[in-house]
């Protein structure tokens, strides 16, 4: 994946030099120099990550910072020439994401770069939810909720996970196997007859809920949830 940088510089030499050191880094680049251009170009480019100068004409870079978060929460790098500690904590309160202080080093502000995306990526990853929901029932993975016909039912984190793990994948057949594999782990050296037991169980939560889907057994093979 391309990653899209936006670089605000009211200095077009400092622009230069990071938009090539960025490019020859694999980094697609977009050179906003002033503080209207920037939150103009960040919305109008929805860049992945913004370089943002604080010495800006016509809003700052404290301005800058503050128009954008109203509306996006892209990961922002300020860039100072000052290094009172007021400035870096007021840009951390605004929501930037992280600092580099001016003269900098190019390859540090890459790996600044780098870093602020990943942690981003994997924020939105944390922050997705692991749902899945048919007629009369709700499987959160993400806050380990089972919910039937519109009550929260306890349920032991691996029968949940198997229910899961079936009903995100409706219709298909898993072997005992399989499922010892995808949901226990492959460190897992049980006797496959541990799945029967869940989902002996899970069929005493989920009996008769709804005629729209069930826990079936596959005789021979092993188990599906089937939606009719």
């Amino acid at each position: 994946m391309q990653y899209k940088i936006l670089i605000v510089d009211d200095d077009e030499n400092i622009c230069e030099l990071l938009r090539l050191y960025l490019e020859k880094d694999g980094f697609e680049t977009i050179v906003a120099n002033d503080g209207e251009q920037a939150v103009d170009y960040a919305s109008k480019y929805s860049p992945d990550l913004i370089l943002l100068d604080i010495m800006l004409p016509k809003l700052d870079g404290w301005q800058v910072c503050r128009e954008i978060r109203k509306t996006s929460e892209t990961p922002i790098i300020m860039l100072t020439a000052k290094g009172e500690t007021f400035d870096k904590i007021l840009g951390l309160e605004l929501g930037a994401d992280d600092y580099v202080s001016k003269p900098f080093d190019t390859k540090e502000v890459i790996a600044r770069i780098k870093a602020v995306l990943r942690r981003s990526h994997e924020s939105d990853k944390s922050s997705q939810v692991n749902e899945v929901r048919y007629d009369k029932l709700r499987i959160n993975l993400t806050n380990y909720e089972l919910v039937v016909d519109g009550v929260k039912i306890d349920t032991p984190p691996k029968e949940l996970e198997l229910i899961y793990h079936l009903a995100s994948n409706p219709n298909r057949v898993y072997t005992r196997d399989q499922l010892l594999d995808e949901v226990w782990g492959f460190d897992y050296y049980g006797d496959s007859r541990t799945v029967d037991v869940h989902v002996k169980r899970l069929r005493e939560k989920l009996e008769n809920v709804s005629d729209e889907w069930c826990l079936k057994t596959v005789w021979g093979v092993g188990y599906k949830f089937e939606v009719k």
